[in-house]
């Protein structure tokens, strides 16, 4: 028999149920199939504070032990790993306590909620590195990014001068803000669309573009929705190299646009729906184009005329793999580096990036200027404990 890394999933609301039913068989998110639990996976427990959690569990999960105490999950010998599906303010708590305990930690997106707390959590990870730290970045399963992450780094299409990413896909109505209190607060959840809907695409973004220097942005809170959080984002960033990026998202779009573009020296890749991808290779660098050219050729070019396809080849690629079926294979990938050793695809120290990232989104839309990334740790966390403040619902604490 395969040995089985056994999952404690500490919150069943809406992520960790679904996670009780990937590795159980009995279900997963509503209105998508389940995929099968990995075959190096189990569950080994389940942890909720809410009697009504306990309940539901004891009845849909009885082999399964419960827990209304997390610490005492992790404890019980009933669990060799754990899966925090709790509100972000939790994550780094619950983590740094497992890493100091030998337990091994999931943590899921994003790794919390200021990047000074998270930093705080990756420090702790570097003293216990025979604990395994990953993070619930399930993107990065999908294979059609890793291959454009392979192109990129190749160095084939030369460096990247831009890169745009409309990620308006995430439509919520008001009913998906009502679900818990902590939702949509910055006291609960410390932010809106930038730490619940699109971590994953920050994540992308500088795992396959590099991580920004500086970040300017516009946040609009409550856009379209009763919420204090920000739900409507537009970002423009700067890179080392002289590269530029944009970044949009919102959560009152119903006819959502995913589509991400890398504008390369050589060319450039084109990503619709994270789905289908097009790589366009140019037959002559853009430098070349730029100082060879005639307007005749310009003009050909542009009035459609056929020419224009002796300029470039085009490449397409897709990947049909579903949402669970992503999370899985994160799951499947933290297990075999548990029993095996294998390199983590998303290592939990990874997650300071995003959360960076987006720290500094807010932190300029706070300040209405420009702003360095990595962001001011301080300044950020005092400007958020201001809105904290003002809205009057603290963070959650254990």
């Amino acid at each position: 028999m395969e040995k089985k890394v056994r999952f404690g999933l500490i919150g069943i609301g809406a992520q960790g149920g679904a996670y009780a039913g990937f590795l159980t068989g009995k279900g997963g998110f509503p209105g998508m199939p389940a995929p099968e639990c990995p075959p190096h996976c189990a569950l080994g427990a389940l942890c909720d504070i809410d009697p009504e959690k306990e309940k539901m569990c004891k009845e849909k999960y009885p082999d399964y032990p419960f827990f209304s105490d997390w610490k005492e999950m992790v404890n019980s010998g009933t669990v060799d790993a754990v899966i925090t599906t709790v509100p972000h303010y939790l994550h780094t708590e619950i983590a740094i306590y497992c890493l100091e305990h030998g337990m091994n930690v999931l943590v899921e997106k994003p790794a919390g909620v200021y990047a000074k707390s998270v930093r705080e959590m990756n420090e702790c990870a570097a003293k216990h590195p025979d604990v395994a730290f990953g993070i619930m970045f399930n993107q990065r399963t999908n294979r059609l990014y890793q291959k454009v992450k392979e192109i990129v780094e190749s160095g084939e299409l030369g460096q990247i001068r831009r890169s745009n990413w409309i990620i308006n896909s995430w439509w919520r109505p008001d009913s998906y803000y009502q679900q818990s209190e902590w939702r949509a607060t910055w006291g609960g959840e410390g932010g809106g669309v930038l730490v619940n809907q699109a971590p994953h695409q920050l994540d992308l973004w500088q795992w396959i573009c590099g991580i920004p220097s500086t970040v300017y942005s516009n946040c609009i809170c409550g856009a379209h929705r009763d919420i204090a959080v920000e739900n409507d984002v537009t970002v423009i960033t700067e890179y080392p190299n002289g590269a530029t990026g944009s970044f949009i998202t919102c959560t009152h779009d119903a006819n959502g646009t995913d589509r991400f573009e890398i504008d390369l020296d050589n060319g450039k890749i084109v990503v619709e729906d994270s789905k289908k991808a097009k790589v366009y290779r140019l037959v002559k660098t853009e430098d070349e184009l730029n100082a060879t050219m005639s307007m005749m050729e310009l003009a050909k070019l542009t009035s459609g005329n056929s020419a224009g396809s002796e300029l470039v080849t085009v490449e397409e690629f897709e990947n049909v793999d579903g949402w669970g079926f992503q999370h899985t294979t994160v799951m499947e990938d933290f297990a075999l580096h548990i029993l095996e050793g294998t390199a983590l695809l998303a290592p939990g120290s990874d997650g300071i990036n995003g959360v960076n990232l987006a720290n500094a989104i807010q932190l300029s839309s706070w300040l209405g200027k420009k702003v360095d990334n990595p962001v001011d740790e301080d300044l950020y966390l005092e400007e958020l404990n201001k809105k904290i403040v003002a809205e009057g619902k603290f963070p959650t604490r254990s």
